[in-house]
């Protein structure tokens, strides 16, 4: 490896590109990540593999998707105590993960926040800081338990704030070993905008400035038919509100984490990716939450979209990218831009990434967009629900009987008119049907594949997709 630069990969959680203001947004106040995107490389395009949390964060540090690494769902669902009670694991442990890549090439490690892929009560895949929140769901961002040093507490603090407060005292304990590289993992709990403070008031700095915003960045569309969860959200201007405010707080901590590199004087040498888990709807469609808070279970662009900017100042120009992006490209991307060597799980029998390696686009400068290392598609995969989103077009298939949705995303970038019944759209919809089942027959994991039996890490969101006997 070159000289080995920094890292800090802040990922949120539940937030879509939307809700950012160099995305677009002229009313929901980011000015922080702002000027993280237009000192950096900011991804126009990049979508995430599923539309609920733990999968995309098994993705980020693998490489692998889903029916490839085992973790369909968000976990917790199905056992209390499947994070940290005597049954908890990483449900990652058996891959390799950037951050045992990183530990063994000599990195510090470092991990604050939302972990959500099980043990949470231990450090896991080689981070040495460990402030983990013990389970996934937020129900309060006031008063809520924390894991430190092995111990369960109540923290008291902003729980945005609390988890800025660990990131910067790691990266302030770095100055105490100044030649040796670090990792930080920084798991924002927000903007989340499924909590209970969104129905009785979202309390932070911000309160009091969204509090008579109309906030017309949030739809008022009629609620859709299909929405199972979080029907009461649908029009409150007071959740329209809180969510903007802990958007908004979630930008205050990536401001301070800036401030603090700055203060260590290791801001040229350090690589800050932002992105989130998935995005969420907040009345887009119809809709408020993720995929599973629906039935059928959707996959609509805001909820796949999510923000990924990436800045290094001592290597990196500022820029925009147009290429598609997903996230289980990001770890091949990460080991190309380090100079390390490709795992070697094919080798061991393990699984091999679909993910590409990007690494030439940040160090280029390469801006145009054109298909990189490969086609430009981009896979998704929600237990009965796999979709192909290409430039022009997106296929949604659910096994085994559908209901199936095809839209043609130039003609109608709001996803309104479903093609799957066009006479007219045949030789597309077999061209794409094509392309799906290529990409899954290429890359799944016969063990985790579940639409042929296979079994899963988490609980499901689709029971009648169990094996038979299960």
């Amino acid at each position: 490896m070159r000289d080995k630069p920094n890292i800090v990969f802040i990922i949120t959680d539940n937030q879509s590109t939307w809700t950012l203001g160099c995305y677009g947004n002229r009313e929901i106040q980011t000015p922080r990540v702002d000027r993280l995107a237009d000192a950096g490389m900011r991804f126009e395009n990049a979508f995430c593999v599923n539309p609920v949390c733990s999968p995309n964060r098994a993705s980020y540090l693998t490489g692998l998707i889903p029916s490839q690494h085992g973790v369909h769902n968000w976990l917790g669902g199905e056992d209390p105590d499947a994070q940290m009670g005597p049954a908890a694991y990483c449900t990652i442990g058996e891959f390799d993960t950037l951050p045992r890549r990183l530990s063994d090439g000599g990195y510090r490690c470092g991990m604050v926040g939302k972990w959500h892929l099980g043990d949470s009560m231990h450090p896991q895949l080689g981070f040495e800081y460990w402030f983990a929140k013990p389970k996934g769901h937020t129900t309060s961002f006031y008063d809520a338990e924390a894991i430190w040093r092995g111990e369960i507490y109540t923290e008291s603090r902003y729980y945005t704030d609390a988890i800025t407060d660990h990131a910067v005292d790691f990266l302030r304990s770095s100055r105490d070993d100044p030649a040796r590289p670090f990792f930080l993992h920084v798991g924002y709990n927000g903007p989340y905008g499924l909590d209970d403070d969104l129905r009785t008031g979202h309390e932070n700095r911000w309160t009091e400035y969204y509090r008579s915003r109309e906030l017309s960045c949030f739809p008022r569309e009629p609620m859709h038919p299909w929405l199972k969860q979080n029907r009461d959200l649908i029009g409150s201007e007071r959740a329209m509100r809180g969510y903007a405010a802990a958007v908004s707080g979630v930008d205050d901590g990536v401001g301070r984490i800036l401030d603090a590199l700055d203060a260590i004087g290791a801001s040229e040498n350090t690589m800050v990716i932002y992105t989130s888990d998935h995005g969420l709807c907040a009345g887009h469609h119809g809709f408020w939450g993720m995929g599973d808070h629906s039935r059928p279970m959707h996959m609509v662009e805001e909820n796949l979209r999510i923000p990924l900017i990436i800045r290094h100042p001592d290597r990196i120009d500022p820029g925009v990218w147009n290429g598609h992006v997903c996230t289980y490209d990001l770890y091949p991307t990460l080991l190309g831009y380090l100079d390390l060597d490709e795992c070697d799980a094919a080798g061991r029998g393990g699984p091999v990434s679909p993910g590409r390696d990007l690494s030439r686009v940040l160090l280029r400068g390469d801006r145009a967009g054109e298909e990189i290392d490969g086609s430009d598609d981009t896979y998704h995969e929600y237990e009965d629900t796999r979709a192909v989103h290409t430039r022009t077009h997106k296929l949604i298939r659910r096994f085994p009987d559908g209901p199936d949705e095809l839209y043609d995303l130039q003609a109608d970038p709001s996803e309104r008119v479903n093609l799957i019944d066009d006479p007219s759209a045949g030789s597309l919809l077999n061209e794409l049907d094509a392309k799906l089942d290529s990409f899954f027959d290429r890359y799944v994991s016969r063990e985790y594949d579940l639409w042929r039996g296979g079994r899963t890490k988490a609980g499901r969101a689709i029971p009648s997709l169990a094996p038979e006997g299960e």
